[in-house]
């Protein structure tokens, strides 16, 4: 994280209506891409003190210890806006309570063409550092949303964006990576996407914001696990 966000820990002064607006006006203004799979990439997504305060959550950066290529590799190390930390950080609180909102969770439908009626909220905090990557892959399954919100703001961060791939998984591109910056698709079966291996200069930082279907298993992993989108 960038030493603003490791010293910033005071409360945040935007609430979930603040965000709520800011995802809205985001969602609005957002620009296709139809190439190889329809992807959008959105800014300023949030306020920038609910920004600094979700770069500067003190969650350590887990070990990757020499693995990586899938995240659930590190499940046991995995952090997740959750019920727990909803009621330890005030920006987790209005973060999710935000995306949570049927004004917003109405407008993903409507901008974006998924069904999100009886899914479940799933938040993780993503921290990458040096030796990370990800093999291509699609989220196809459980789950009905994908958005990358980027956080960190570090030295030669903007090369760090998300790698896009086509269906025969050969790589064609990269998402943009800004703090606040965000890149959105809905899963399907040529939706590959993933991280070249390269150099991470400190922590890359990251919100994964997934609606899931009643199938997920780990409940425990959601924000609002007895409360499914109407």
């Amino acid at each position: 994280m960038s030493e603003s966000a490791a010293l910033s820990h005071a409360e945040p002064v935007s609430s979930a209506e603040d965000i709520v607006q800011s995802l809205l006006h985001s969602i609005d203004t957002a620009k296709q891409n139809g190439e190889p799979y329809r992807h959008w990439i959105l800014e300023a997504c949030v306020p920038d003190d609910i920004l600094t305060e979700l770069a500067g959550l003190p969650f350590p950066a887990p070990s990757l210890e020499g693995v990586s290529g899938k995240r659930e590799l590190h499940n046991k190390t995995r952090k997740y806006i959750d019920v727990e930390n909803r009621g330890k950080y005030q920006a987790c609180e209005a973060f999710a309570q935000a995306f949570q909102d049927p004004r917003v969770t109405k407008k993903i439908e409507e901008a974006f063409g998924t069904d999100l009626a009886g899914t479940y909220l799933r938040l993780e905090y993503a921290q990458d550092t040096n030796g990370f990557w990800l093999e291509p892959h699609t989220d196809l399954g459980v789950k009905a949303f994908t958005m990358l919100l980027y956080l960190s703001d570090e030295e030669g961060h903007d090369e760090l964006g998300t790698d896009i791939y086509d269906a025969d998984k050969q790589h064609v591109g990269r998402s943009p990576f800004a703090p606040n910056l965000a890149l959105v698709f809905i899963p399907g079966d040529n939706t590959y996407h993933g991280f070249e291996s390269r150099p991470i200069k400190g922590v890359r930082q990251s919100v994964i914001i997934n609606y899931v279907t009643n199938e997920w298993r780990a409940r425990e992993q959601l924000a609002f696990p007895e409360a499914p989108i109407a």
